[in-house]
């Protein structure tokens, strides 16, 4: 989990970055505009991207003929099955970076950053992480610990597989243009929210052709908004690209907002604006002959956990 560090107090937030956002820009590969987001205990006003440079607008005509809404969603959901069993046989670079920045100059005041190539071992079969690229870490007001990480590689990547399909209610909400992709839009909301379990809640652009995501804005679920254990996740922008000629796969995710950590137990209330971008590039096809061994689990050669420098 990342923890939030002031002189004063300390708070533990669990996913990348938590509790308030606001005035939060999403910008990204298929379309830039300054989008607001003000969320105050609870999430207001999640961004449909409509009217966007490279979207066009949301047409809520019916399905063609011959596709009901139910069809629609088995298809998506077989083909991102498939998506998600071939993503385990290719090796990529994620990019994680991770700033705060100052409201009075709007300058990066610390920044986390960390390269890492996921392969696969010629031997076992297993992923394993290597990390090429850590520059010294300057953050200082945050730190970023694995549970960080683990959203990154579970969460904001979304897959809908056709097992995940009966924990959500899927609603077809028209069609739109996404750059040149025709695209049905559905909006997706958990049906009920388990104990310790996390779920997406938002929106997803399906392309018209190979039924598979190409675009999500939403958000990661539920919220903890109980006193001095505030958890909330702001909304975050996914962008999948053709690999191949034909798997979707995530290759950049956008956060950015203000972060606010409301007064309690005699500590004042402060603002960390923050940035994250991640890319996951660099895709390409395991050749080995080790049969690919799928188990969630990631070994890693990064440390355990890592602390912000002291000045």
């Amino acid at each position: 989990m990342m923890k939030i560090t002031t002189a004063s107090h300390t708070l533990f937030v669990l996913a990348l970055f938590s509790l308030s956002v606001h005035a939060a820009p999403l910008t990204g590969v298929a379309g830039s505009s300054d989008s607001t987001l003000v969320m105050g205990g609870a999430v207001s006003g999640l961004n449909f991207l409509g009217g966007q440079e490279g979207f066009g607008p949301l047409d809520p005509t019916p399905l063609p003929a011959g596709l009901t809404a139910d069809e629609l969603i088995a298809k998506m959901g077989a083909r991102e099955s498939e998506f998600a069993k071939a993503r385990t046989n290719y090796v990529f670079r994620q990019t994680v970076k991770v700033q705060t920045i100052t409201e009075d100059t709007n300058k990066v005041d610390g920044e986390y950053q960390q390269v890492t190539d996921i392969s696969i071992s010629p031997t076992t079969g297993r992923r394993e992480e290597h990390v090429v690229f850590a520059p010294q870490n300057t953050l200082e007001r945050v730190m970023m610990s694995p549970a960080d990480f683990k959203d990154i590689e579970q969460r904001l990547p979304f897959v809908l597989t056709t097992e995940e399909l009966p924990q959500y209610n899927i609603t077809y909400l028209g069609r739109q243009k996404v750059d040149e992709l025709d695209t049905y839009v559905l909006d997706v909301k958990p049906k009920v929210m388990e104990k310790n379990k996390r779920y997406y809640q938002g929106k997803v652009w399906i392309d018209q052709q190979d039924f598979q995501i190409v675009l999500i804005n939403g958000k990661n679920v539920p919220d903890d908004t109980r006193a001095g254990h505030e958890d909330l996740s702001p909304p975050f922008t996914t962008y999948y690209e053709q690999i191949d000629g034909k798997y979707w796969f995530p290759t950049y995710t956008k956060m950015e907002g203000t972060l606010h950590f409301a007064a309690q137990r005699g500590a004042v209330s402060q603002d960390v604006h923050m940035r994250n971008i991640i890319r996951y590039t660099n895709y390409k096809r395991f050749r080995g002959s080790a049969r690919i061994i799928s188990t969630g689990d990631v070994q890693s050669d990064a440390p355990a956990t890592t602390t912000p420098p002291k000045k």
